[in-house]
């Protein structure tokens, strides 16, 4: 079993769920599910990505939960999923999909936002039934569909095969992360947050990043650094909003920038001006506010669209 994600006090402090479920895979993995908000309220599902839990949309339901149904589970092996020996792209989309049907009425649909991992999971999951049946639109966050551990700018060298080896060295380290200190918390905002971060937001990542398993984040590093979604993305035909941060290392723009040209049904890229990776944490309010005009058009209908390119 994954650890619990320590509670950092403030306003990323996990919000308690209305209820809490699980999920079970196709495979047989079993998945932590929480519900938030009226049970008859529009639905969200969101998908944090590597390392995190669902502790990483903490700001996103506080916000969301007084109008919305929002849903987020624990990926396989991170937050309280139990590990699993099967980690795929394909484990990642069965996931979802048991996620789906388990916590929406046949034929909802849903918003569903991906964050890094989380994004693609959704792109991994685009075409199959179950995700057809309940995605009216998407929201990707920091994310890309390939060449994943190339673009990466974790290491400060120019693009070439030396930097690509560091970069998969670094990402794919066994090495402990130990406990949540000044330095730690100032490694990982070099990682994977904005220069202009403020403390509170980097100690609230680092202590989920730190929360996850040393043996489940190498093995999904593996996964990350041979992941190929391309294909995935064009088939996510679904009304799909994508956002980034101009300052992020890990997914920098260029990968936002390929999955708007590659989609079908693209609503636009917001690229947010010294932001790093974690731009649900970093920017709370304008990833809520993208979630929340894509139920009011896709859902419920009572908003038009409002997500422009650089907004």
């Amino acid at each position: 079993m994954s650890r619990r994600t320590p509670a950092a006090p403030g306003p990323y402090t996990p919000p308690v769920p209305a209820r809490t479920l699980t999920a079970v895979s196709a495979d047989g993995a079993r998945l932590h599910v929480e519900v938030h908000g009226p049970e008859d309220a529009p639905a969200v599902v969101l998908a944090h990505g590597w390392t995190c839990s669902t502790a990483f949309w903490a700001a996103q339901i506080r916000d969301l939960a007084a109008a919305h149904r929002v849903i987020v589970y624990d990926q396989r092996g991170h937050g309280r999923s139990p590990a699993n020996p099967v980690c795929t792209t394909e484990a990642l989309a069965d996931d979802l999909e048991a996620v789906l049907a388990a916590t929406l009425a046949p034929g909802e649909q849903a918003v569903i936002a991906g964050h890094s991992m989380g994004g693609m999971t959704v792109m991994a999951a685009a075409g199959r039934p179950g995700f057809e049946e309940h995605a009216a639109a998407v929201l990707l966050c920091s994310t890309g569909s390939s060449r994943l551990v190339a673009e990466s700018r974790v290491v400060p060298l120019r693009a070439g095969r030396m930097r690509t080896w560091l970069t998969g060295r670094v990402l794919g380290s066994r090495a402990p992360l130990g406990p949540v200190t000044p330095v730690a918390m100032s490694v990982l905002k070099y990682a994977t947050m904005g220069a202009g971060c403020a403390p509170d937001r980097v100690e609230a990542c680092a202590r989920i990043v730190h929360a996850c398993p040393r043996a489940v984040r190498h093995a999904w590093s593996k996964v990350l650094a041979t992941l190929d979604l391309d294909q995935g993305v064009r088939r996510l035909t679904v009304p799909t909003a994508v956002l980034c941060g101009t300052s992020d290392r890990l997914t920098p723009p260029v990968h936002a920038r390929a999955l708007a040209a590659a989609l079908p049904h693209c609503l636009g890229v917001t690229e947010l001006t010294g932001v790093g990776h974690m731009t649900p944490v970093e920017a709370p309010e304008t990833v809520t506010g993208r979630i929340r005009a894509l139920v009011g058009t896709y859902v419920t209908g009572a908003a038009p669209v409002r997500i422009k390119e650089g907004a």
